[in-house]
């Protein structure tokens, strides 16, 4: 019974850093590909590809926290 215990925990572990994982890449990436796009139809390399870059890594750090704060 002990051991079912231990092995439910570690598989939520897992699920969790898989979450942190996932939202931090999915953030960044969606981020990454908006900045690009718009400095491609405006011409204003690389800066809206920084500022969208940040703001994806910031709504990803909002998520983990707002994940954090369930548990």
């Amino acid at each position: 019974m002990q051991r079912d215990n231990k092995n439910n925990e570690t598989l939520r572990a897992l699920s969790y850093l898989s979450y942190i994982g996932v939202s931090l890449a999915t953030c960044v990436f969606i981020g990454v590909m908006l900045g690009r796009f718009l400095d491609s139809k405006l011409g204003t390399s690389p800066w809206l590809l920084l500022l969208f870059t940040l703001l994806g890594f910031g709504a990803a750090v909002k998520s983990i926290f707002d994940m954090a704060g369930k548990q």
